[in-house]
């Protein structure tokens, strides 16, 4: 593959909770490369964040393993690409003042932290603003009087604090600008009226600013985002090898490119995202009739309004559990790779009781908004007389990851009836054929489908909005363009819910909801 041909692909980078990737996609969305850099988050300070400098050095491992992936396949190196584009998880606090210095350390999506904050401003905007959302942090830290504020001139997310280092552009994708301000998707920008509104509380606390002049510029997919600078091209390949002037789509939020890596942009399309933390997003057709603070109100990648149920943790707790369990099987002298694991211990849940036999099993490692819960701790309980199986354990582990985030969607569905035909599954939590995804299905009451692109995940949806930018014809929507040079002939499979699975995780949840008072109790005498 000469340099023209390579000016025909697409680069997605994303930066996730505990894994950094990057993929390099072909015009038809065929994977022609791929690397990754595993990260962790850090609880300093209170807050639970990430170091920049970690950043760089993640994003520069992901695409040199990337480029050794690539001539390994090819046998060439990788010496351009046709566009690029850089996600991230959404939301969280990255202020910045007038030369670009760092005023505070970045505070993730996973803290709790702006009770306050969230409340006063769901309550000014009538608009749900969740605690994680970016203008929950800022007001936060104003309630807090934190001197740093006055000195903010540039308030931005992860993914647009890499694109603006790569580009010079101080912009966002609208999926994310969505989770740091509401959104007018008829206009493609920031609330007006709700801008103006917080400006009346930025006067009131003497702060010499307007919001729209701290906040990125918004851009809808397809949009001309930037260009690759050379300071950029030497932060992303320090090799040398990469050249400036590759065209740069808006960075986005890992929940439009799950909508992208699962084709769910057009209405009544939804998807669920599973790994260290758990998302489920519906494509509206109609407003909500109300306000609730378990669904965000946030936008695909071209704007549309999608309703979304945030649950902070999902694989952690049963991550901890499969490892533990490894030890044991190393003990006894049997080594297992970590597939071979997850692989039993999912087919296992599946030959447990529907309704795992009276256990319950709550896998919070942070606070859980949809709940009503500030702290987490991860918690087993069972009655004496419970069936202690370890099929039953193992479903228990499963079932806690779905349980948070059916509470949030049965607002959605019973109370605002919102329709949605079927949900794509995408995640870690899919990876062992089959079991999530019927699990899942009985669950939500929801046929969910799985892709056999469904592992590539973010950074590859990534890669598609970047393609979008790169080869969309004139006037072709996002839908269009996915529909017609992707998914057209997509391959996956359907599990229908079945009706003992979803009576069975209703009693689960009953008895999970029952419990929530345990698990409350856990978080203030753990401390």
């Amino acid at each position: 593959m000469n340099t023209f041909e390579q000016k025909s692909n697409s680069l997605g980078i994303e930066l996730g909770s505990t894994r950094i990737k990057a993929v390099l996609a072909a015009p038809d969305g065929t994977v022609l490369a791929s690397g990754a850099h595993d990260w962790q988050n850090r609880l300093e300070g209170g807050y639970w964040t990430y170091h920049l400098d970690d950043v760089w050095a993640g994003i520069q491992d992901a695409y040199a393993q990337l480029k050794a992936d690539y001539r390994s396949r090819y046998g060439q190196p990788l010496q351009t690409v046709g566009a690029l584009g850089v996600s991230a998880m959404m939301h969280g606090y990255l202020p910045f003042d007038k030369a670009g210095h760092q005023l505070a350390a970045f505070r993730t999506w996973r803290n709790t932290t702006t009770l306050p904050a969230a409340t006063a401003l769901t309550e000014r905007f009538h608009f749900n603003i969740p605690q994680r959302w970016s203008i929950a942090h800022l007001y936060q830290a104003i309630l807090n009087g934190e001197e740093h504020v006055r000195d903010v001139a540039f308030l931005t997310t992860l993914a647009g604090y890499v694109h603006w280092q790569l580009t010079g552009k101080k912009v966002l994708g609208i999926g994310d600008a969505s989770g740091v301000f509401p959104i007018d998707s008829a206009r493609c920008d920031y609330d007006a009226a709700m801008l103006a509104s917080f400006d009346e509380l930025l006067a009131q606390n003497g702060l010499p600013y307007h919001l729209r002049d701290l906040l990125p510029t918004v851009l809808c997919a397809g949009q001309d985002a930037g260009s690759l600078t050379e300071a950029g091209a030497r932060l992303l390949d320090p090799t040398g090898d990469l050249p400036a002037g590759i065209p740069v789509c808006p960075p986005e939020g890992d929940a439009g490119t799950g909508m992208a890596a699962t084709n769910s942009v057009a209405a009544r399309t939804g998807n669920v995202s599973a790994g260290t933390s758990v998302f489920a997003m519906v494509v509206l057709e109609r407003p909500l009739q109300q306000v609730h603070p378990e669904i965000d109100m946030v936008t695909t990648p071209d704007g549309r309004p999608v309703a979304m149920v945030h649950c902070n943790t999902c694989t952690s707790d049963l991550d901890g559990w499969v490892s533990l369990l490894g030890e044991m099987t190393a003990a006894a002298g049997v080594t297992l790779t970590k597939t071979q694991l997850y692989t039993l211990f999912y087919q296992k849940a599946l030959a447990g009781a529907p309704d795992c036999g009276g256990l319950v099993s709550f896998n919070y490692f942070s606070g859980e908004p949809v709940t009503g819960l500030t702290e987490g701790r991860p918690l087993f309980v069972r009655r004496p007389d419970a069936d202690f199986t370890l099929a039953n354990f193992a479903r228990a582990q499963l079932y806690a990851c779905m349980a948070t985030l059916k509470i949030g969607l049965d607002i959605l569905f019973g109370q605002e009836r919102v329709t949605v035909d079927n949900l794509l599954g995408h995640g870690g939590l899919f990876k062992v054929p089959v079991v999530g995804q019927k699990l899942l299905a009985g669950a939500l009451g929801v046929p969910v489908s799985v892709m056999q692109t469904a592992g590539e995940g973010g950074p590859w949806g990534m890669a598609l909005l970047a393609g979008y930018r790169l080869h969309r014809q004139a006037g072709q929507t996002l839908e269009e363009y996915l529909r017609d040079a992707i998914f057209a002939n997509a391959e996956g499979s359907t599990v229908q819910p079945d009706a003992a699975d979803s009576r069975g995780f209703a009693a689960f949840l009953q008895q999970y909801t029952r419990c929530l008072a345990v698990e409350r109790a856990a978080a203030d005498a753990m401390q």
